[in-house]
C-alpha cells in the first residue's frame, strides 16, 4: 500500500484504519484516490490504486454501480462523488461490477467519513467499504426458496409484530392477497388464533424462541375458518430479529374425519333400524360385538346376553358345520350372499333364513357384518303352494292346457331357465312326446311315425333341447305334467 500524496498526515491515516477491518479508500478534495488498503483492492478485483481508476471520474468509468432494485447510479450518485460533495452517509448498499468484466461483481455496504485540517477545512474523504456479497447471496437464496416453497409461510418482524414477507403457499391456503398481508400486524391476521397451546406460543413469541408445532384455527378473509398446524422459527432478516411461521393444512383431514363420523352415524342408524337381523362379530373367532333389534327378535337373545360371546358358544347355526363353511368363504372371498341356514333361537326353536356376510374394517379392527333374513313364513307359504299344486295336478280335466302348463312351471320353477310351453312345439315334436308317454321303444315309435330310427333320434334330441331335459324319463315326466299323451287325430 502506498500513498500518492505524501502530504497526507500518516498519523490521521493510522487513526482511521486502526479499528477497522473493512476496505478503506482515501481521496483528496480534488477527487484523486490517494490510498486503498488490501481489502478495498481485493473487493474491487484490483492490484493497486491505479486499477481503481485513479480519481473519481476514473472510478466511475472503471466500475458500474447499481442499487439493489437494479437502478443504475449516475455519476453524481456514486458514494465517492457524494462524499466529495460533502454528504455524509452511514449505509449505502450497491452492486459493483467491473466495466471490462461484467461477470466480476460484488455487493458493497459503504459509509463515508470526512476529515478536516487544522483550519476545519475538509481535506480527506474516506470510504469505508464492507463486502456483503455472501450475506446477500444467502438472503437471495433464502428469498427464492421461501417464495417457491409450497409449504405456506409468513415472516413476522419481532420489533413490531408486522408481517414483512409472505409466500404464495400462504396466500393459496388462506385466500389473502399479498397486499392484504404485508405490513399488517399479527393482531390483524392472527396466525395463532385458537392455538392448542396459546400461552406457550405467546411466551415463545415474546422471547423470540422456537414455537413448537400446534393446531390452530385460522380466520379466512371470506369469514370461514381453516384448521392448520402452525410452528414458529426465529430468524434474522435484514439484520432484524423475525419469526418465520410455517403451516400445514389440516382442513382435508378434518373434512375426512367429519365425513367418516357422518358415515358411521348413518351406518349405526341403518344397523339399528334394519328390519332384518344384523350382527357384527370379530373376524377371528366370530365374537359378537353388536346386534340390532331384529336379531334380538329373531333369536330371543338380548344384547347383554349376546355381546362378548361367540356364535359357536350360543350354538346359533343348524347344522353347526355352517359356521365353519361361512368362515372358509369369508377367508376365500371376504364375503358371501344368499346362503340357506337355520338359526337356533334362545328357546331351542329354529328359524329358516338366508344369510349374507361381509368382512369389513371397523375403526382399527377387522370385523364381519352378518345379515340374517327370516324366510320361515315365505318357505312355509311355498310349501303350501306346492302341496296345493300337486293336489290339483292329480286331475287336470277341468283346466285348460295353458293353466296346466303354468301350474307345472310353478311346481318346478328351476327345472328350466326359460320354460317352453306346449304351443311352442312343432306337430312332430308333440307326436314324439305323445308316443314316448305311451311307452313304445325307438323301433315301434319309428314305425308308427313312418321314419327311420336315426330321424327319430334327431326329433327326440330337438325335443330334449327345447324342454331342457337330457333323459327319456325326464321328458315323459315333463310331458305327462302337461297332459300328454295327446289324443291322436282321426286318420
Amino acid at each position: 500500500m502506498t500513498l500518492r500524496n505524501q502530504s497526507v498526515d500518516l498519523g490521521r491515516l493510522r487513526q482511521i484504519v486502526s479499528n477497522l477491518s473493512e476496505g478503506i479508500i482515501l481521496s483528496d478534495d480534488a477527487g484523486q484516490l490517494l490510498w486503498a488498503n488490501e481489502t478495498a483492492l481485493r473487493i474491487h478485483g484490483a492490484q493497486d490504486v491505479a486499477e481503481l481508476g485513479g480519481d473519481c471520474d476514473g472510478y466511475v468509468k472503471r466500475f458500474q454501480l447499481r442499487y439493489r432494485n437494479n437502478h443504475v447510479l449516475g455519476r453524481d450518485d456514486y458514494p465517492l462523488a457524494r462524499a466529495l460533495a460533502g454528504e455524509q452517509f452511514s449505509e449505502v448498499i450497491v452492486e459493483v461490477t467491473r466495466a471490462d468484466d461484467d461477470e466480476a461483481g460484488w455487493i458493497h455496504q459503504i459509509r463515508s467519513l470526512v476529515l478536516a485540517d487544522e483550519q476545519g477545512k475538509p481535506d480527506l474523504f474516506v470510504l469505508v467499504i464492507q463486502d456483503v456479497s455472501l450475506r446477500y447471496e444467502a438472503e437471495e437464496r433464502f428469498e427464492q426458496t421461501f417464495n417457491v416453497n409450497p409449504a405456506p409461510a409468513v415472516i413476522c418482524r419481532l420489533a413490531d409484530h408486522r408481517y414483512v414477507k409472505v409466500n404464495q403457499g400462504f396466500l393459496d391456503l388462506t385466500g389473502f392477497t399479498r397486499d392484504e398481508v404485508l405490513g399488517r400486524s399479527l393482531y390483524d391476521i392472527d396466525v395463532l388464533q385458537d392455538a392448542a397451546n396459546l400461552d406457550t406460543a405467546k411466551e415463545r413469541l415474546r422471547e423470540g424462541r422456537t414455537i413448537p408445532q400446534m393446531q390452530a384455527d385460522l380466520s379466512l378473509p371470506d369469514g370461514g375458518r381453516k384448521l392448520v398446524i402452525v410452528a414458529g422459527q426465529p430468524i434474522d432478516l435484514d439484520e432484524q430479529p423475525c419469526m418465520l411461521f410455517s403451516f400445514a393444512d389440516l382442513e382435508p383431514r378434518r373434512q375426512a374425519e367429519n365425513e367418516l363420523r357422518h358415515s358411521e352415524e348413518r351406518f349405526v342408524k341403518t344397523f339399528r333400524l334394519a328390519p332384518v337381523g344384523m350382527a357384527i362379530t370379530t373376524q377371528d373367532g366370530q365374537r359378537l360385538c353388536d346386534v340390532n333389534d331384529a336379531f334380538h327378535q329373531a333369536t330371543g337373545y338380548s344384547p347383554d346376553e349376546a355381546l362378548g360371546k361367540t356364535m359357536a358358544e350360543l350354538k346359533l347355526w343348524e347344522p353347526a358345520s355352517f359356521l365353519k363353511e361361512a368362515e372358509n368363504m369369508l377367508a376365500e372371498r371376504s364375503g358371501f350372499r344368499g346362503r340357506d341356514a337355520r338359526l337356533r333361537a334362545k328357546d331351542g326353536g329354529f328359524v329358516d333364513c338366508l344369510v349374507a356376510a361381509e368382512a369389513m374394517p371397523l375403526r382399527s379392527d377387522q370385523c364381519v357384518l352378518w345379515v340374517i333374513q327370516d324366510i320361515h313364513e315365505r318357505r312355509h307359504s311355498e310349501l303350501e303352494l306346492i302341496t296345493a299344486i300337486e293336489a290339483v295336478m292329480k286331475d287336470t280335466n277341468w283346466f285348460s292346457r295353458t293353466v296346466v302348463e303354468k301350474l307345472a312351471n310353478l311346481r318346478a320353477p328351476h327345472a328350466h331357465a326359460a320354460p317352453v310351453e306346449v304351443s311352442e312345439l312343432t306337430r312332430r315334436e308333440k307326436e314324439v312326446l305323445s308316443l314316448l308317454c305311451e311307452g313304445g321303444d325307438d323301433a315301434a315309435i319309428a314305425r308308427e311315425m313312418g321314419v327311420s330310427r336315426n330321424t327319430l333320434r334327431n326329433h327326440i334330441a330337438r325335443v330334449y333341447q327345447k324342454i331342457g331335459v337330457n333323459r327319456r324319463a325326464a321328458a315323459i315326466l315333463w310331458a305327462r305334467e302337461r297332459g300328454f299323451p295327446l289324443a291322436r287325430p282321426i286318420r
